[in-house]
Formats: structure tokens, C-alpha cells, sequence
């Protein structure tokens, strides 16, 4: 069973009065298939359950009493600032809590040292935020000091915290949720999961997602066009995808114009009669243009020099450049053969990450905000939000910390070979 931790027993009945209530008996049954003639309960276990998000009747947070803080970590995605309108709206409207703290530049804001001003937080400032990219909080990577993040909070009286970020910033989250439980607060920690690659582990979907898919559509046109503008055309395109290719794939299908898709789950070679330069030269002879799609991790076993890569701030090892590479590689690949290719190559993953949340990402941060303030009113803390099954529904921090790869096996990616026509490289 996937278990909850809670501050305490709720005892004060909710100020809305307009709401379907979620029974703490209620859950989700985790297992969404099983084999004809297996036990839907395996003899002498029992069937693992998810709690379901939402309202509960009663609340154990004193909404006049309560402070609230939101910070955003890590790398830009679309929708950070639904999910921080929604969070301000739902604890200012249907709870009353007034007082609302954003910390700005993400854990720098709470270190006095870094000199970052926070901001109050109200409806009348988060209104239109929607309609803009980015964070309006702003945000940083790296480590900082959990013992003097959890003095902040307690100096501050802060009754909740809201946690907007990626793997890094929800394993922060939790060791932050282990200082305020060795130090017997009461201070509930909500993660909020954020990651544009949509890989994490049991959450169906993962804000942001959609918009990127959207975006980098647009961009497989423009790669297209020029491909077919120009004597073997070539349009490569490098796009998001650190450890997993989910916004390749999808990018794919969602756009049937790219030729060869690579993301990190597939290896792939460059030289020899099954390489992926010779497969390119086929397809530029046999139909005069290609656009090639690759996620910014793949290929990274292709580098043979020493160099040391080290990790970033949030303790990410720093990949090399596999968009570059490629566009070199092919370029001396024809040249020595005396073809004369156009190669047009794209980047937009900046682009991508800044831009407003499409129709569909920002009603999903609508609901992740409202169900993470609910969560937090009722006293739950060391969690996250998320959708899976379709349900909305309450994970401990620490279930969610793995990567969820794209199952090269799977339906999805043998679509995705069907669609482009490629070997599954």
C-alpha cells in the first residue's frame, strides 16, 4: 500500500461547502491489468491501493491561522505559473488562507545570505500570470543548507509548503520533509512534480508535456519545409529528452513528416551499411529530402574523446552535445563523397521550456494546484500530486523519484518505427 504520511488527526470540518468530499477509505487499486485466471488479490497479500486526491470533509489546518509558501526549482516548463495561480486562488478563495509567501529564485530564497526578496502572494497579483511563460517566481538549481531551509519555515511560522520542480527538487523536497519530522513541526510539504520530459515514475502525465508536443510539431513543419526548399534537403532537429525520449516519440506521431527518430532508449551507430549516415544517404537518394528528430540524450556513448562531462548544479550529468555532433558528422559524411546536402539544424528546446501552457497543460495545472492545496489542508505532507490511471491521486515523495524510460517494446515506440519507416535503430 502506498502510504500517506499526515501531521495529525484532522478535526476542523472544511469551509467549502460546495464540493464532492473524498473518503480517506477510497483509493485506487494499483495493478491495471492482470493475466485471464490470475487472482485479482494474489493468495495471502494484499492488493496494493493509491489514495485518491481531492476535498476532505474535515481539515486540519486552521485557515485563518495558516502561512503558506510556494517555490518553483530547477529548469523553465510551460505551466509553472497555472500551478502557482491555482495554489494561490484555491488557499485565498475556497479555504480563506490569507497569508501566502512566494519564495523566489527556488531555495536560494529561503538562505538570507543570497539577499532574494519574496514576494506576497494574492489573486489580484497571480490573475493573469497564466498567460505568461516561465515562473513569475523566478527560479535556480543546486544545493542549499536543509537545516536553515527548515529554520526559514519555522522562523516564519509556515504552516505549508509547496514545492514546483523536477527529480532534484522533489529529493530536496523530501529531505526537507525529514528535517520538519526530526524536528516534531507542524509544516506539510507538497511536492508538486515538474519534468517537460514526462518520465517520471507512476505519474501518467507530467505538466507541460502537451505543450511541448505542440511546439515541437510546429517546429517539424518548419524543419520540413526547408528540407523539401533545398536539392537533398536535410532538416535536423534536437529536442528535449535528457534520459528518456517521450517528446520524440510522441512529437512523431503527433507529425508524421520525421524520417528517423533517436532518443536515449535506442543506441545507434553512425558508420557502416546499417549506420545511421549511410541510412540517411538512402533515404536522400531515394526521396531527395529527410528530417531527422533527436532527443538530447541519445547517442551520448558515440563521444570517444576524454573529456570530462561532470554534472550541473542539480547534480545532472552534463551531456554533450548530440545535436552539433550530428549536424558535423553528416556534413563530413557527404563532403567526402562529394555531396553537395543542405542541412538545416535546429534547437529549440529554450523556446520550448518559456513558452505559456497550451488550452490543455494549463487546465491540468488548474486541477494539480487545486489538489495539492487540499492535500495540504488536510494535513498530508512528504507527497506529491499526480495523475495516474486517469485518477488524481496522493504518492509518497520517494515513488516518484525514478525515471520512466520509453519501453522499446512497447506500443508507442513500435508506432513510432512503423510511422518513420526506420529500423528500430
Amino acid at each position: 500500500m502506498f502510504t500517506i504520511k499526515k501531521l495529525g488527526k484532522s478535526r476542523l470540518p472544511s469551509p467549502i461547502r460546495s464540493s464532492y468530499f473524498i473518503s480517506d477509505t477510497r483509493r485506487l487499486i494499483y495493478r491495471s491489468t492482470i493475466e485471464m485466471g490470475e487472482s485479482l488479490k494474489p493468495e495471502g497479500t494484499d492488493e496494493e491501493t493509491i489514495e485518491l486526491a481531492g476535498p476532505r470533509e474535515m481539515i486540519y489546518f486552521d485557515p485563518e491561522k495558516s502561512k503558506a509558501a510556494i517555490v518553483t526549482c530547477g529548469g523553465l516548463c510551460p505551466g509553472i505559473n497555472d500551478v502557482i495561480r491555482a495554489i494561490v486562488m484555491g488557499l485565498h478563495y475556497r479555504y480563506g488562507v490569507r497569508d501566502i509567501l512566494g519564495v523566489r529564485y527556488g531555495f536560494q530564497g529561503f538562505i538570507p545570505e543570497y539577499g532574494r526578496e519574496n514576494i506576497a502572494l494574492n489573486p489580484e497579483l497571480v490573475k493573469d500570470i497564466h498567460t505568461l511563460g516561465g515562473s513569475i517566481l523566478s527560479s535556480s538549481r543546486g544545493h542549499q543548507d536543509i537545516g536553515r531551509v527548515v529554520d526559514f519555515l519555522q522562523n516564519r511560522q509556515i504552516s505549508m509548503l509547496f514545492c514546483i520542480g523536477g527529480d532534484g527538487t522533489m529529493r530536496a523536497t523530501g529531505l526537507i520533509t525529514d528535517e520538519i519530522e526530526r524536528r516534531r513541526l507542524d509544516i506539510s510539504v507538497i511536492g508538486i512534480p515538474k519534468t517537460i520530459d514526462n518520465d517520471l515514475n507512476l505519474i501518467d502525465k507530467s505538466f507541460g508535456f502537451n505543450t511541448a508536443i505542440s511546439e515541437v510539431v510546429r517546429v517539424i513543419q518548419c524543419a520540413h519545409i526547408e528540407a523539401k526548399g533545398a536539392p537533398l534537403g536535410i532538416g535536423l532537429i534536437k529536442i528535449m529528452g535528457r534520459e528518456s525520449g517521450h517528446i520524440a516519440a510522441n512529437a512523431t506521431l503527433a507529425q508524421n513528416d520525421v524520417n528517423i527518430t533517436l532518443i536515449p532508449e535506442v543506441p545507434f551507430t553512425l558508420d557502416g551499411e546499417d549506420g545511421l549516415l549511410r541510412k540517411i544517404e538512402r533515404r536522400l537518394m531515394e526521396r531527395e529530402h529527410i528530417v531527422i528528430l533527436v532527443a538530447e540524450g541519445a547517442g551520448q556513448d558515440l563521444f570517444t574523446d576524454d573529456e570530462t562531462r561532470g554534472t550541473d548544479a542539480s547534480g545532472n550529468v552534463r551531456l554533450r552535445d548530440i545535436g552539433i555532433f550530428l549536424k558535423s558528422r553528416i556534413e563530413d559524411y557527404f563532403r567526402k563523397k562529394s555531396i553537395d546536402v543542405s542541412l538545416k539544424y535546429i534547437d529549440p528546446s529554450y523556446i520550448i521550456r518559456s513558452v505559456p501552457a497550451n488550452a490543455g497543460d494549463s487546465l491540468y495545472c488548474e486541477l494539480l494546484g487545486q489538489y495539492a492545496v487540499h492535500a495540504a489542508m488536510s494535513g498530508r505532507t512528504g507527497m506529491v500530486v499526480g495523475l495516474f490511471k486517469n485518477e488524481f491521486v496522493h504518492l509518497p515523495l520517494k515513488d516518484t523519484s525514478s525515471r520512466r524510460k520509453v519501453d522499446v517494446n512497447g506500443n508507442v515506440w513500435m508506432r513510432v518505427v512503423e510511422s518513420t519507416g526506420q529500423d528500430n535503430i
